[in-house]
C-alpha cells in the first residue's frame, strides 16, 4: 500500500511539473519585434510612435536609424528588416529594382524641408537666395553636411547650393558626415559654424538655431517613402506600416515638423 501511494505521489509530481514547464502553458507567446530601418531624421518621431504601438498592441518595434543609403545597402545585403523608411525616393527605388521591397506596399509617407543652421549663440544672420554670401559667412570654418553623394540630406543640400550658384565657392569647405544627425552635432558642438540639415532635426536640438529655409524650388522635393521588405517575415509588419498612416502617428509627425503625405487610415 505504501509503495502504491509513493507511486501515485510521484506520478502527480511528474504531471504537475510537465503542466508547469511544458510547451502548452496556455499562455500567449510574445510576438517577435517588428524590425524597422528608418532614416536618422525620424528618430524621435519613430520612437514615440513605436511606444504608442506597444502600448496599444503589446507588440515591440525594434528601430535602427542611420543614413538612408547605409540602411538600403544593409537591406540589399540581407539585413533582417521588416519595414524600410527612406528619406528620399532614390534609395527606395534602388531597393525596388533589386527586388528587396514589396512594391504594392510602398507609400510616400512624409515631406520635410532643409535649413541652414548655426550654433545657438552665433551672431550670424542671412537670407538664403541666389548667390547668397555663404563662403563669407563660413570664414575659415566648415559647412557641416551629410555625405553629399549618398545621404539624402546631403544630396538635397548640394542640389540647393548648386541651384543657388554657391556650391563651387564652398565645396572645399564642406565637412561631410555619415548622416544628417552627425552633421547636426558638428554645429551643435560648435565644431562647424554652419550646417545644412532637415528642419525637423534643427527643432530637436537646442544647441542650434535656424537661420533660414532653403527655397523648395532649389532642390528636388523631399519625400520619405516607406515599404515592407521582401525578406521580412514578421506578420505584424503590415499592421505597423498601416499604423504609421494612422491619425495618432500623423499627429506625432506633424508636431515634429514633417508634412504628412500619406492618406490617414
Amino acid at each position: 500500500m505504501r509503495t502504491l501511494l509513493k507511486s501515485a505521489a510521484l506520478a502527480l509530481l511528474v504531471f504537475a511539473s510537465t503542466s508547469l514547464s511544458g510547451p502548452n502553458l496556455g499562455m500567449a507567446t510574445a510576438a517577435e519585434p517588428v524590425t524597422v530601418f528608418a532614416a536618422a531624421s525620424l528618430k524621435e518621431s519613430a520612437e514615440k510612435i513605436a511606444a504608442d504601438w506597444k502600448a496599444e498592441t503589446g507588440n515591440e518595434v525594434r528601430l535602427s536609424f542611420a543614413g538612408s543609403s547605409a540602411l538600403a545597402k544593409q537591406i540589399e545585403e540581407g539585413a533582417p528588416a521588416d519595414v524600410f523608411i527612406s528619406a528620399d525616393l532614390k534609395w527606395m527605388d534602388h531597393l525596388e529594382k533589386a527586388g528587396k521591397i514589396k512594391p504594392d506596399t510602398r507609400i510616400n509617407l512624409l515631406g520635410n524641408r532643409i535649413v541652414l543652421v548655426a550654433p545657438k549663440d552665433s551672431a550670424v544672420t542671412t537670407t538664403i537666395g541666389d548667390n547668397f554670401p555663404l563662403e563669407t559667412l563660413l570664414g575659415d570654418g566648415r559647412l557641416a553636411m551629410a555625405n553629399v553623394d549618398a545621404v539624402p540630406a546631403g544630396t538635397y543640400g548640394k542640389a540647393a547650393l548648386e541651384k543657388l550658384g554657391v556650391w563651387e565657392s564652398v565645396k572645399d569647405k564642406v565637412a561631410q558626415a555619415e548622416n544628417v544627425r552627425a552633421a547636426l552635432l558638428l554645429v551643435s558642438r560648435g565644431e562647424a559654424p554652419l550646417g545644412i540639415v532637415y528642419e525637423t532635426d534643427a527643432k530637436v536640438d537646442p544647441g542650434v538655431k535656424i537661420l533660414d529655409r532653403f527655397p523648395e524650388a532649389s532642390h528636388p522635393a523631399i519625400v520619405y517613402p516607406a515599404a515592407l521588405t521582401t525578406d521580412g517575415s514578421n506578420p505584424e509588419a503590415a499592421a505597423f506600416l498601416a499604423y504609421l498612416q494612422g491619425a495618432k502617428a500623423h499627429a506625432i509627425f506633424t508636431a515634429a515638423g514633417f508634412t504628412v503625405l500619406a492618406k490617414t487610415n
